[in-house]
């Protein structure tokens, strides 16, 4: 985990993603978004136990794939089913072995803050859906 305490928006990514969102994560820190990122090392077993804690106080999820969305679908039942409160699980993905740009989730991770749950509908997808 990087920069979990405190923030309000977990990004949840791994391999070549989680470096990226890395990078992106950087950036908005120091713009003084609270952002942290959580990045499995392993995809099986999922570390539910530790994604929950990390995510229990945060307000929202955002996970970043290179594919399809198949580790999205393991965080929204994590979250769903282990936390006391709902919190939103959004996507962002890429396929065909694009790889994300940081300049693209970090304007994901603009447009959720923007948007913030509970404020209005959430709809925080760019071009690259």
């Amino acid at each position: 985990e990087h920069e979990t305490a405190g923030a309000e928006l977990i990004i949840v990514a791994f391999g070549t993603a989680a470096r990226v969102a890395q990078s992106a994560m950087q950036t908005l820190r120091r713009e003084g978004l609270p952002v942290g990122l959580f990045r499995p090392i392993t995809l099986w077993p999922f570390p539910a136990e530790r994604l929950a804690a990390q995510a229990g106080d945060a307000a929202g999820v955002l996970v970043v794939e290179m594919n399809a969305g198949q580790m999205v679908h393991d965080v929204r039942e994590i979250v769903g089913t282990r936390l006391t409160r709902r919190v939103p699980v959004e996507f962002y993905g890429r396929m065909g072995g694009v790889i994300p740009l940081p300049e693209e989730i970090e304007a994901t991770v603009r447009r959720w803050f923007k948007a913030r749950p509970g404020k209005e509908p959430m709809s925080i997808h760019g071009e690259h859906e």
